[in-house]
């Protein structure tokens, strides 16, 4: 749910229809000026912001939380494509310690 500046309860609805029309507005704006701007779906907006979070190495369950995930197990099975690059640090990291001992 979520709320309008004075903290009353909103519709999901009405936010998304809301963004749509600002994006529409924005939209026009920017094709006087010869800008194409790519369809945005709310939810996509959301894709991104838990991508770029996971990408920039913050933990899954804070991820999870920020989405509302039931688990963290939900998160990963969406994202997990984001974080490719995690077993080549965990394996540089294990053979440094390795390397110490």
């Amino acid at each position: 749910m979520l709320g309008d500046i004075e903290g009353q309860w909103r519709h999901p609805e009405r936010f998304s229809r809301t963004f749509k029309e600002h994006l529409t507005k924005c939209r026009r704006h920017l094709e006087a000026g010869g800008v194409e701007l790519p369809e945005v779906r709310l939810h996509d907006l959301r894709h991104t912001h838990a991508t770029l979070l996971l990408a920039k190495g913050v933990p899954v369950k804070v991820v999870s939380e920020r989405l509302g995930h039931a688990s963290p197990t939900a998160t990963l099975t969406v994202y997990a494509h984001v974080m490719p690059g995690n077993q080549r640090d965990a394996a540089e990291q294990f053979a440094s310690l390795v390397a110490e001992a």
